[in-house]
C-alpha cells in the first residue's frame, strides 16, 4: 500500500511517510492508491472477532511493511480500551456510541492509534522529536491531548478558536502541561485550520521543525475510524433490512471513513450527512456546486463548526473512479443523502430522544438522529431500513446545553471530574499566523 496526494498523483510515497509528514508538500491530503475489499466469507464472519482482532485486520490493510504484525496487534490493543455499543431505541433503531473513551467523544480512536502509530515510526526513522500541530473545534484538541500526553518524542501544539469550544472541552485540553501546548486563536475553527496548513509549507518553519498534524486530514487519524463502523456490523441483530447510517458531519472525516468501509465490502446500504447551519457539503448535495461558508457559524453543535470540511475531497476521491465531475456527483448522490438543523431543531430532538426514549444525546448525537429521523420519514415508506445514528461525544461536555433541554442533572464521569479539579489550565492567545510562526520557531 502506497498514497498518493491529491494534488499530484504521480507523486507516491509509503504509510511512515504520509503519517510523519501528515499533509502533502503542496498542502494537499494523502490518499490511499486502491481501497482494500474483504471478501463476504470475511464479512459474514465478523460476529467471531474480537474487537482487537477487527481493528488490526483493518489496519494491516493501509500500513503496508511500514508496521510489521506484531506491532499492528499492539496498536489495535493500545488503542482500543473500550467499547462501542450499540443502543437499540426501537426494533431497527440504533445509536453507535462512540463517547466511551478517555476524553469522551469519537476522535478517541483516532488520536490514540496515531499517537502509538507515530511513537514506533518515529523511533525507527528519525533521529530528533516530532511536533504535532493541530487545530480543533472542541473534542479533537483533547482526544489529541490525551492520547500523545507524555509519549516520547513528540510535542504537541493545539489550536482553537476563543470563546467556541465548551468549558469542558477547554479544560481536557489546557489541564495536562507537559507536552502538551494550547493556543487560543481570535477567529474560527477554519482560522485554525489555515493556520495549520500554512505551517505544514513555510520554509523556515520547516527547516526548523519536523512537522506533523493530528487532524483528520492525517491519515493516521482518518483511517482507523473505519474500525467502529466494522464494529458496529457485528453488533446488528441478523436481517435483511438494508443499512442507513446517518453520521454528524463537521471536518467530513468520520463520514469519509464510514464510506471507505463500505467501499472495503461493509452492507452499509445508504449514509446520511447530519450537519448544522455550516451547510456547504449539504448545498453541494442539492445543487451539485461546492462553495465553503467562509467564515463559519457558531453553534451548540460547536465541534461541526466547519465551512471548509477538508476531508470532502477525500470523499470525492472515493467516486473518482467513475468520471468526471458530473459522474461523482450521481454516483456519490446514490450513496449519501444530507440535511442540515439549526439549533432550535437541534434543542428539539435532544427532548424528543430523552422525552421518547429516556436517551440523553449531546447536540451532535441529536443532529445525527434528526438526519436518520428525516430519511426514514421520507422513504420508510418503499423499504424497512435498519438506521443507525452516531452519538459522538458525552452529553456531559455540553451539560450547560443538555441539561436545559431535559430538565435533569447528567451524572459525572470520574475521570472527568479528576480532570476538571485540575487548576493548572493555561494556554497562549495568538491572532495571526506570523504569531504563530514566531512562537513555534522561538519555543522549538
Amino acid at each position: 500500500m502506497r498514497y498518493y496526494n491529491l494534488g499530484d498523483r504521480s507523486s507516491w510515497v509509503d504509510f511512515s511517510t504520509a503519517v510523519i509528514q501528515g499533509i502533502a508538500p503542496d498542502k494537499t491530503l494523502y490518499f490511499p492508491q486502491y481501497i482494500p475489499s474483504f471478501s463476504q466469507e470475511v464479512i459474514d464472519s465478523l460476529p467471531h472477532y474480537n474487537d482487537h482482532e477487527i481493528a488490526s485486520l483493518i489496519i494491516e490493510q493501509f500500513v503496508g511493511d511500514c508496521l510489521d504484525e506484531l506491532t499492528v496487534d499492539q496498536i489495535a490493543y493500545k488503542t482500543l480500551t473500550f467499547d462501542f455499543p450499540l443502543v437499540p431505541l426501537e426494533t431497527n433503531l440504533f445509536c453507535l456510541e462512540l463517547f466511551n473513551g478517555p476524553t469522551l467523544a469519537f476522535k478517541d480512536v483516532g488520536a490514540r492509534f496515531m499517537a502509538h502509530t507515530l511513537s514506533k515510526l518515529t523511533n525507527s526513522r528519525l533521529n530528533k522529536k516530532i511536533t504535532v500541530l493541530a487545530a480543533t473545534s472542541g473534542d479533537t484538541g483533547s482526544a489529541v491531548a490525551s492520547g500523545f500526553y507524555n509519549v516520547e518524542n513528540i510535542d504537541v501544539v493545539i489550536l482553537y478558536p476563543k470563546g467556541k469550544v465548551s468549558s469542558i472541552q477547554k479544560a481536557q485540553m489546557t489541564s495536562l502541561g507537559g507536552n502538551i501546548k494550547t493556543l487560543e486563536i481570535e477567529g474560527t475553527f477554519d482560522n485554525c485550520q489555515e493556520f495549520v496548513k500554512r505551517s505544514f509549507v513555510d520554509i523556515e518553519i520547516k527547516e526548523r521543525l519536523a512537522l506533523t498534524s493530528a487532524n483528520s486530514i492525517n491519515i493516521a487519524r482518518w483511517l482507523p475510524q473505519v474500525i467502529y463502523y466494522f464494529i458496529a456490523y457485528k453488533q446488528l441483530p441478523l436481517s435483511k433490512h438494508p443499512i442507513v447510517c446517518s453520521v454528524p458531519s463537521g471536518n467530513f472525516g468520520n463520514l469519509c471513513a464510514g464510506i471507505l468501509a463500505m467501499k472495503m465490502g461493509l452492507p452499509i446500504d445508504h449514509f446520511i450527512a447530519s450537519c448544522n447551519i455550516n451547510n456547504s457539503v449539504i448545498n453541494y448535495l442539492n445543487t451539485g456546486e461546492y462553495q465553503p461558508i467562509i467564515p463559519s457559524k457558531q453553534t451548540i453543535s460547536n465541534a461541526m463548526d466547519v465551512g471548509d470540511p477538508s476531508n470532502f475531497v477525500r470523499i470525492k476521491e472515493l467516486y473518482s473512479i467513475y468520471g468526471d465531475s458530473h459522474k461523482v456527483f450521481q454516483q456519490l448522490k446514490r450513496d449519501l443523502s444530507g440535511y442540515w438543523y439549526d439549533d432550535h431543531q437541534t434543542r428539539g430532538a435532544i427532548q424528543e430522544l430523552y422525552h421518547q426514549y429516556r436517551y440523553i444525546a449531546d447536540p451532535h448525537g441529536a443532529v445525527g438522529y434528526l438526519g436518520l429521523k428525516q430519511f426514514l420519514n421520507q422513504y420508510s415508506f418503499t423499504t424497512h431500513f435498519r438506521g443507525i445514528f452516531l452519538e459522538t461525544a458525552h452529553p456531559i461536555k455540553f451539560r450547560e446545553v443538555v441539561e436545559k433541554e431535559i430538565d435533569t442533572q447528567i451524572p459525572m464521569p470520574i475521570r472527568l471530574s479528576r480532570t476538571l479539579s485540575n487548576r493548572n489550565n493555561s494556554s497562549t492567545s495568538i491572532s495571526s499566523f506570523d504569531q504563530l510562526k514566531d512562537y513555534l520557531m522561538s519555543r522549538y
